[in-house]
Order: C-alpha cells, then sequence, then structure tokens
C-alpha cells in the first residue's frame, strides 16, 4: 500500500499518488494496490497492480478498468513527466517516464549532492544503535566485524532518514571467558609480554582464552581453578582482592579494548557510549532481587524466570546462579535500565546481535515488558547470521578463529599486490590498500539480508570486477577521472544538453531515494548494496560505449552532468554502506 507520510515524495510515492486521485475522479472506492519497478526496463519504469485489485473486489474487468485509469492518468499529467502508459498482461498498468524527467533527475541529483536520498522517515527521532560488543580477553572474531558492519550501516541509514544517533558498545569485561583468559596466562607467563603493539598483545591475550577454554572442558582441576578467579573477580573490597589477578585484568583489559579501538578506526566506526557488564551485573542483580516473588522465583537455590508461564514458545532461564553470580540475562537487564537512564529521551533502542542470541534475549524482553513495558515497547533486536568459510562454522573456543583484525590484514595484502602498477607514494598506496579491504568485507557481508549466513569467497571479494566492494570503489574513481579530465577540457556539465536517447544509468539513478527509503524502513542495508552494484555496472556500460569528454560533441556537457550525477549517488551509497569513496585507485 502507498503511504504518503513524507514531505519529500519519491516519483514512487508521486505516481502513488496520482492514482489514488485517479480513482477519487472516476468514484471508485480506494483499495490497496502496490508500484512497482519492473523487472526488465523495457517493460517501464514503475508498473502498478490497481486495476487488478479493483477488479477482485467488484467483479469488473481488469483491462476494462485500467483503460479507464490510463486516460484519466494522460489527463491529469500535467508536468509531462510520464511519456506513455500502456496496459501489460491481465491488466497490469506499465508507466514510462519522459526524457525531460531523466533529465530533471540528473538536475535534482546534481543540485542536491551529498543530500541527494535524504529522507524525514525518522525526524525527531533520538535512536541509540548498539553494535560490535566485542569481549576484553577473548579475539575480536568474525562475528563482531559482522556485527560492527550492519551497525554502523544501519546507524548512517536512519541518521539519513533525520534520525539523531547515538552508538553504544557493550563490553563484556567480567565472567567466565575473563577468568579462563587470566588463567591461560597464569599458566603461560610468554603470553603476559607487554612487548609489541596492542594487536599483538591482545592476540596473546587471546591465545590465552583459547587454551583455558580448552582445559576448561577437559581438565577438572583447571576448572576449578577458572570458576574460583571468576569469583575472585566479582569481588569488589580492595583488601580481598587478589592482586596478581587484578594486576592482570587490568593490563589485559586496557590491551585489548585498545586493539579494539584501533580496528574501529580503520572500519570508520566511532562509539558514544560504551557500557561495561561488570557495571550492568550490580544494577541488573538488584533488579532481579527486587522482584523476586512477583516474577523470579527461586530454584535449586539458583534464582530464575519461568518465561514459559507467560508464553509457551518461551524457555525457564536462570538469572542468579547457584553461586550468587548474576548471568548474561541479569546484566541485560541492567543494560536496559542503564540505557535509557543515559539517554532519556530516546525512542528506540537497538540492538544488534548474532541470531543465536535472539532464543535468550526473546525471554529477557518478557521480563523487561513485564517490569517496563514503556522500554519494551521501545526495543528492537536485530540478528545477523554467521560468516562462514568452507570448513565450517569459525569459532574462538576451538582455536580456529580467523580474527576480524587477520581478515582485514589479508585482503589488504592480497590488494597490495595487485597496487604495483599504481602511480601511488608507498603512504597514499597503504591508505587506499586498507580503505579497499575494508570495502571487500563491508560489502561480501552487506550485499545479502542480515539473518542469513554467509560462505566468504576471500577472492571474489577483492576482486575489481564484478560483485564486489571494490568494484564499486573502482567506478566512483573511473568517474572521477572523467570529471578531472572534463575540467582539464573546460567541459562544464549541463543537465539541459540532452539528446533523444536515455541511458539506462538514468533510469537507475533517480530510484536512489526510493532505495533508501526502504532499506532504512526495513534496517536493511542489502537493497543498497545491490542496487549500487546495478547502477556501477550501467554506468561502466556507458563509459565503454561512448566518449563522454570530447568538446565536439554538443551533449558532452550532459554526459558529465550524468557522470556527477553517478558519483554522488555512489558516494553517497557508499558512505551508507561505511564504505570510503576514493577519488584515485
Amino acid at each position: 500500500v502507498i503511504s504518503v507520510r513524507y514531505i519529500r515524495l519519491n516519483k514512487m510515492q508521486k505516481i502513488g499518488n496520482l492514482i489514488k486521485e485517479v480513482l477519487t475522479n472516476l468514484s471508485i472506492e480506494e483499495v490497496g494496490f502496490s508500484v512497482e519497478h519492473p523487472a526488465d526496463l523495457k517493460m517501464g519504469d514503475y508498473s502498478t497492480n490497481v486495476a487488478l485489485a479493483i477488479g477482485k473486489g467488484v467483479e469488473r474487468n481488469p483491462k476494462e478498468l485500467a483503460e479507464k485509469i490510463i486516460t484519466e492518468i494522460i489527463r491529469l499529467n500535467l508536468d509531462k513527466n510520464i511519456e506513455k502508459v500502456e496496459i501489460a498482461g491481465n491488466g497490469f498498468i506499465n508507466f514510462y517516464l519522459s526524457r525531460k524527467f531523466f533529465a530533471n533527475s540528473v538536475e535534482e541529483i546534481l543540485n542536491s549532492a551529498e543530500s541527494f536520498g535524504k529522507n524525514n522517515l525518522l525526524e525527531g527521532k533520538k535512536i541509540m544503535v548498539e553494535y560490535t560488543d566485542p569481549n576484553p580477553f577473548k579475539p575480536f572474531h568474525i562475528g563482531h566485524l559482522m556485527s560492527n558492519v550492519i551497525g554502523e550501516s544501519i546507524s548512517r541509514l536512519v541518521e539519513f532518514s533525520g534520525a539523531e544517533v547515538v552508538r553504544a558498545n557493550y563490553q563484556g569485561d567480567l565472567g567466565l571467558h575473563v577468568a579462563k583468559a587470566i588463567y591461560g596466562l597464569l599458566e603461560n607467563e610468554k603470553l603476559q609480554s607487554k612487548a609489541g603493539s596492542n594487536a599483538l598483545q591482545a592476540s596473546n591475550i587471546g591465545r590465552a582464552y583459547v587454551s583455558g577454554a580448552e582445559l576448561y572442558e577437559i581438565d577438572e582441576k583447571a576448572k576449578k581453578e577458572i570458576d574460583e578467579i571468576n569469583k575472585k573477580l566479582y569481588i569488589k573490597s580492595d583488601n580481598k582482592k587478589d592482586k596478581k589477578i587484578n594486576e592482570i585484568y587490568d593490563w589485559g583489559f586496557r590491551v585489548t579494548m585498545e586493539a579494539f579501538e584501533d580496528l574501529y578506526k580503520i572500519l570508520g566506526t566511532k562509539f558514544d557510549f560504551y557500557f561495561l557488564e561488570s557495571v550492568m551485573a550490580d544494577i541488573g542483580q538488584d533488579i532481579v532481587n527486587g522482584n523476586i516473588g512477583k516474577i523470579f522465583e527461586e530454584s535449586d537455590g539458583a534464582i530464575v524466570f519461568k518465561a514459559e508461564k507467560y508464553d509457551p514458545k518461551l524457555h525457564t532461564r536462570v538469572f542468579i546462579t547457584s553461586q550468587g553470580l548474576p548471568t548474561y540475562e541479569t546484566k541485560e537487564l541492567g543494560l536496559t535500565e542503564e540505557k535509557f537512564k543515559t539517554y532519556p529521551e530516546m525512542d528506540l533502542s537497538i540492538m544488534v546481535t548474532a541470531n543465536e542470541q535472539m532464543d535468550y534475549m526473546r525471554v529477557v524482553m518478557k521480563v523487561i515488558f513485564l517490569i517496563h513495558p514503556e522500554h519494551a515497547a521501545k526495543m528492537r533486536h536485530i540478528t545477523h547470521g554467521m560468516m562462514r568459510l568452507a570448513s565450517g562454522k569459525m569459532g574462538s573456543r576451538k582455536g580456529n578463529v580467523i580474527t576480524g583484525e587477520s581478515l582485514l590484514n589479508d585482503a589488504r595484502d592480497a590488494i597490495l599486490e595487485k597496487m604495483t602498477d599504481r602511480n601511488f607514494s608507498p603512504e597514499k598506496e597503504e591508505k587506499v590498500a586498507n580503505e579497499v579491504s575494508v570495502s571487500a568485507l563491508k560489502y561480501s557481508i552487506l550485499k545479502q539480508g542480515i539473518g542469513g549466513d554467509i560462505i566468504y569467497d576471500f577472492e571474489k571479494s577483492i576482486s575489481f570486477e564484478g560483485d564486489s566492494g571494490p568494484y564499486l570503489q573502482y567506478s566512483y574513481a573511473r568517474a572521477n577521472s572523467v570529471l578531472e579530465k572534463a575540467q582539464k577540457e573546460n567541459i562544464l556539465p549541463d543537465p539541459h544538453a540532452f539528446s533523444s536517447e536515455i541511458f539506462e544509468v538514468e533510469k537507475l539513478l533517480y530510484k536512489f531515494p526510493e532505495i533508501v527509503l526502504r532499506s532504512a524502513g526495513e534496517y536493511e542495508p542489502h537493497y543498497i548494496a545491490n542496487y549500487l552494484i546495478e547502477v556501477a555496472r550501467a554506468y561502466n556500460s556507458f563509459y565503454g560505449n561512448m566518449v563522454i569528454v570530447d568538446k565536439k560533441d554538443k551533449t558532452s556537457s550532459y554526459k558529465i552532468a550524468l557522470t556527477y550525477a553517478f558519483s554522488f549517488v555512489m558516494k553517497n551509497g557508499l558512505y551508507l554502506l561505511g564504505i570510503v569513496a576514493p577519488k584515485k585507485m
């Protein structure tokens, strides 16, 4: 159903409104109908099923209805942006936009530049997006990389749609994983080395975690010692703390957090708030203790929530263990409380996590609904799949983890090999290689729907041809080289100097605001990723089939205008994916 709630209407919305006006003029009761782009550009620029939808309700011939609707559309087409309207199939109505429309859309893009595609879908809304959430003392694995890439893109999408956005990161600075890492460090003092970069020291701590995690599963003595370390980490009183354990903890926390910051800088993310599990634990525990007998109950010495009493699809979860320690669920309660306290005017709290956290988060959300229904109404949990290689799922517990940093480094090194013939300084070469390696990974993650697993193909991801992030960047750089040449030739862009021919790239560029609106409304960046590939291919075909910069060609200034329009759309689209658009590659 066409929505008209937005002030800045795009062409699809305008056609929807035109159809509604036609139905009113024909005294036909309004029905739900769709306006879409045909899969084949030869079938028009828009298509609607309105005649079929009406015919179904009143048992009238859809083709006859379509003819009446078309006659009225042509009468009302005062701005002449619609070239022709035709009936297709059993009663679909196809719209063909005019040459004038496409030229005007190019002019609009040039005038809007880096604002083109913005909308007011979320105007005035205050949104917190929580994502990445790596745990100190553990490797920054592929799941964290996916969460970061998806969370950053969603943050940019909602900002582009008028929202005020703050970015949040939830750090697991306490828990059994920390105890396992500290045990591994105590067992191998070489891993406690303070030499080398943050990344190297963090890598050693990650190795210690893997070692501790393995021993916890197979060695009863190690398990007992790790559980004891875990208890000691929760001790608040200074005179009761274990000095050695706390020295290792302070160093490990600082090193891994700084290593994470180094990665965020490479990935183009900057967080506004950092929440720590150690702080959330106390807040959450107070909430649980205050609701024992109301929502929570005792069971075998533990405090549990029997969620199936409220929803048969849910299950019982432990919130405080028999040892008196808060679980992840309790810390999530504390986190929610702290988020709304930190940002009280928040309209929406978005959390981005892996699919595997979905079940326990549903139970947590039920508790939040029972205690703070006003908070639950403002929360949205977005979950993503896993990234897999041919060897299967990658997990840090088994020690076969491929870290986010190692994957970025491998991509950068492979891209540097491809850039041997580029005339760049070493510093510029390194910078571009880093930007391209990030685009390779980000595009691989964002090109499909968020919920599904990803089979990562390393070679395809770094290709400068085909379905890849580097291909998008290369297309943008190519357009900029054309514009540089035009400036040298002193050919200025002119959106009015068009020929009768309508290029395929023109038939795609004007759709960008629609794509952004859909992506923001559904929190799905893959619509933008797929659209950009389509636009890039169309522009590269346009580039390959004609001379764009030619003083003898009267339409060259229009082709330059079209190239500018492409560069603005590509840059804005890449920005929304969190990808840098380099002018030279």
